[in-house]
C-alpha cells in the first residue's frame, strides 16, 4: 500500500496529480482516515498504459531481427530487486 506522496515520487509526478487521478477514477484507491492509499498493482496498472507507442521503424533492428521489449525487461530487472 502506498500514500499519495509515495505513490508520486514512483511514478515522478506531483502529488497533486496523483490525486487528480483518483477523482476522475483513473487510480483506484482507498481512503483510511483522512490518507488515500493506493495499491502498487493499482499504479502499475495506471502506469503501464501510459507507455507511448514506438514507431514502425523501431520494430526491427539494423539487421533486420525484431527489436526486444526494452520496456518489459526493465520491469523485469526492478521487481527482482
Amino acid at each position: 500500500m502506498l500514500t499519495v506522496p509515495e505513490a508520486a515520487r514512483r511514478v515522478g509526478k506531483n502529488p497533486e496529480t496523483v490525486r487528480r487521478w483518483i477523482r476522475e477514477g483513473r487510480l483506484r484507491a482507498r481512503k483510511v482516515g483522512t490518507q488515500h492509499v493506493i495499491e502498487e498493482q493499482e499504479l502499475d496498472r495506471l502506469t503501464e498504459d501510459e507507455v507511448l507507442p514506438a514507431p514502425e521503424w523501431w520494430d526491427q533492428t539494423a539487421t533486420g531481427e525484431p527489436m526486444p521489449n526494452w520496456v518489459a525487461s526493465l520491469r523485469r530487472q526492478r521487481a527482482e530487486h
